[in-house]
């Protein structure tokens, strides 16, 4: 199963490699569903990769988070499509948005809207700064690097807010984002609330996320986006991490954020460096390799020898059954001879509904301690012909025997998606007609 692991640090921010070692972390560890499997909320880089080694997981994609004002949000206007066109038009069209020199930013692209080129901006410095601190961890590797409020859920036609802490994450629909301090909500509130002179007013939708407890200490602030006639604020309470909210956004594409990971920072590079400590393990792999393909070779020539001799007997044997077939040849007669039983054969198991809940249950009663085996939801697909369960039980023996004795019953029966517990184990057993 894949893993996909955000990690976002948490204030104070380590300033250099001395005290990275220090650096707490808010993080999430999702599985390919997007369920959470574990999470923190300051922690060390230790302890985030003892849950790693704890559960056994290896290889976990990494997502790292940073402070969304540390990198700049911009608009690239250029009429080329060719990527490598782009790339060197790219500073020249941002150069004025960003008041320093562009040769010490690092730029990164990402989607094309109506306005243009979406561009995240960050100081060089500061990229390699986050890069270093989210790279060689144990068990996980870097995937991408993120500014936190670009993984808002998007709120169609207008904007995204989010309250944390001493903080408040901000996203528009158009890809913008950034981070205020939470004093100064009531203050952005009223730009919004101020029409541009050649736009026509039109309402602007509001999705403020938050804790109960977040809403009323800032009760007046938010009392003051809601008297504006011109927003349309809907708050939505959280019950988990501000983090959270940014990995289910992101797993489910409910944001399109900038991957800053580009150019001389893109993962590849990485890669290439690790690479060098199993160069003489590759090496002598391909020499093993070498030997393996010539001895399979000549064992490959011996075995088609063999199967020519066993293709003429069976067109030997088939002749003598069909001796006016004429069209049948031995690279077709397997095929030829599967259809005529298959139209002998009288018919199918019936993969509908009723039929598949019938061999499911069938097959429930029959297990030893049924009673352990819980089905928390069922799920069919007419197209697919496909049957869903999500089942749990207080062992993976007993899903297995479940699925093995579908299986023996014609059906084509498989168990994913498959956590180990405390308690015992869950999965989705999918089920369709053999």
């Amino acid at each position: 199963m894949s893993y996909r692991l955000y990690v976002r640090p948490t204030p104070p921010f380590a300033a250099g490699e001395s005290e990275s070692a220090a650096q707490l972390f808010s993080w999430a560890l999702l599985d390919a569903s997007g369920d959470i499997q574990a999470h923190g909320g300051a922690d060390t880089r230790e302890t985030v990769e003892h849950t790693l080694a704890q559960n056994d997981l290896e290889g976990v994609r990494l997502v790292g988070l940073i402070p969304g004002e540390d990198a700049l949000f911009c608009v690239a206007d250029i009429p080329a499509r060719q990527s490598r066109f782009i790339q060197q038009a790219l500073p020249f069209a941002v150069e004025e948005q960003i008041a320093q020199d562009i040769e010490s930013v690092h730029l990164a692209i990402g989607a094309h809207s109506d306005r243009g080129y979406r561009v995240a901006a960050i100081d060089h410095r500061q990229m390699a700064h986050w890069v270093e601190l989210f790279s060689d961890w144990e068990h996980a590797r870097l995937e991408a690097i993120y500014p936190d409020a670009s993984l808002l859920p998007v709120t169609e036609g207008g904007w995204s807010i989010c309250l944390d802490g001493e903080t408040v994450m901000l996203a528009s629909e158009q890809g913008e984002w950034l981070s205020v301090q939470s004093r100064n909500l009531a203050m952005f509130g009223q730009t919004l609330a101020v029409p541009p002179s050649e736009e026509v007013v039109a309402e602007v939708a509001v999705t403020l996320f938050g804790t109960e407890a977040e809403f009323e200490h800032l009760q007046s602030d938010i009392s003051a986006l809601k008297d504006s006639s011109r927003l349309a604020v809907k708050q939505q309470a959280l019950e988990l991490l501000p983090l959270e909210l940014l990995a289910h956004a992101h797993h489910h594409h409910l944001c399109q954020p900038i991957n800053l990971c580009q150019g001389q920072y893109a993962i590849r590079n990485e890669k290439s460096g690790l690479f060098g400590a199993w160069k003489p393990l590759v090496a002598v792999a391909s020499v093993w390799f070498v030997v393996q393909v010539a001895v399979e070779i000549g064992f490959g020539v011996y075995h088609n020898q063999q199967a020519e001799q066993v293709q003429a007997q069976a067109m030997q044997i088939y002749r003598s059954a069909f001796p006016n077939d004429t069209r049948t040849t031995a690279g077709n007669v397997r095929r030829v001879v599967q259809g005529q039983l298959n139209q002998l054969q009288a018919g199918g198991t019936d993969a509908g509904f009723i039929t598949l809940m019938k061999y499911t249950g069938s097959e429930y009663t029959k297990l030893s301690g049924a009673d352990s085996i819980v089905f928390n939801s069922i799920n069919y697909s007419q197209n697919r012909g496909e049957l869903v369960v999500d089942v749990r039980a207080d062992s993976y023996g007993k899903l297995s025997a479940l699925r093995n004795g579908l299986s023996s019953q014609g059906l084509e029966a498989q168990i994913g998606s498959v956590v180990n517990e405390s308690d015992g184990a869950r999965g989705r057993l999918t089920v369709s007609g053999g």
